[in-house]
């Protein structure tokens, strides 16, 4: 489609190997419940201070992951993507790192990848750090360099340190909603990353009502600092948009997701995340074209 970089997450099997995947708890996305021979790996686990209910990536082998196919997590949602049901497995870091290796032969540029490590402390705790397994890959992939067009995310500062301390990638500290950034923390992060990935509403507050309006003063303040600013996770459905960018009443209906792009992008944010990057490109080159003409 043309985007600059692909983001995923990343959490670790049992063995210690990264797949892409956003939660640790399988049943959801994947058929696990299909799976008798798996039944037994069934457990409650405290992830992050949250009980949670099911099958754990910690807790299976690669084999055992790799027998499952994928599912779409909101299929009411998402209609389309779950048309693709039981065709994928989970990928490893190393299948996605190949794919995107191939796909900037075939396009003849650079496709880079933002890869966010999933609860690190949580990993650290059951004796698998995620950065170990990601820089040894990084490093036999050759992509363990300024110029890569790779960044690493977390939303944890300690493992951010501990990269920063180790590697010459882009850092980037991810910020959740409801964050009250102060200039002293800033300050910190400054320390060890190159940028911020703000959850989108810190860039554009919305009122009682669920509006935006006026951005905030964060991506001032970041590249005050030289710190870049990505707002996530931007989608088109009316359910995730502002109010006032909503069409009709329908939670599941597509709305003005260009307009929130659009307002983002005025607010000077240097990146968005985006479940929907053929709406987000056709702002960009809206954008780009204005700024020719």
């Amino acid at each position: 489609m043309g985007v600059d970089d692909i983001e995923l997450d990343l959490v670790a099997t049992r063995d210690g190997v990264l797949v892409a995947r956003h939660d640790l708890e399988l049943s959801a996305t994947t058929d696990v419940t299909d799976r008798p021979g798996l039944a037994h790996l069934r457990r409650t686990l405290v992830v992050d201070g949250v009980e949670e209910h099911g099958w754990f990536v910690q807790d299976l082998t690669l084999p055992e992951l790799k027998a499952l196919a994928a599912r779409e997590r909101l299929p009411g949602t998402r209609p389309g993507s779950a048309t693709y049901d039981g065709a994928e497995g989970v990928p490893t870091l190393t299948e996605v790192l190949a794919m995107v290796g191939a796909e900037s032969v075939r396009r003849g540029r650079p496709v880079g990848v933002a890869l966010e490590l999933k609860h690190a402390a949580h990993h650290d705790a059951a004796g698998l750090p995620l950065d170990v397994p990601l820089l040894r890959e990084l490093v036999r992939q050759g992509l363990d360099h300024p110029w890569a067009r790779v960044t690493l995310m977390s939303f944890e500062a300690p493992i951010l340190r501990r990269l920063a301390e180790r590697t010459r990638l882009p850092v980037v500290q991810l910020l959740d909603r409801g964050h009250a950034l102060t200039p002293d923390e800033l300050d910190r992060i400054d320390e060890y990353a190159d940028g911020l990935g703000a959850h989108r509403s810190l860039v554009l507050p919305r009122d009682a009502q669920g509006a935006i309006g006026a951005p905030s003063s964060l991506v001032r303040d970041a590249h005050r600092r030289g710190l870049t600013v990505h707002a996530w996770t931007v989608r088109a459905e009316n359910r995730f948009l502002p109010t006032n960018l909503r069409r009709g009443t329908a939670p599941d209906a597509l709305g003005d997701m260009a307009g929130e792009v659009r307002a983002l992008l005025d607010a000077g944010v240097d990146g968005v995340i985006t479940d929907h990057p053929e709406e987000a490109l056709s702002v960009v080159r809206e954008q780009a074209a204005t700024a020719v003409g």
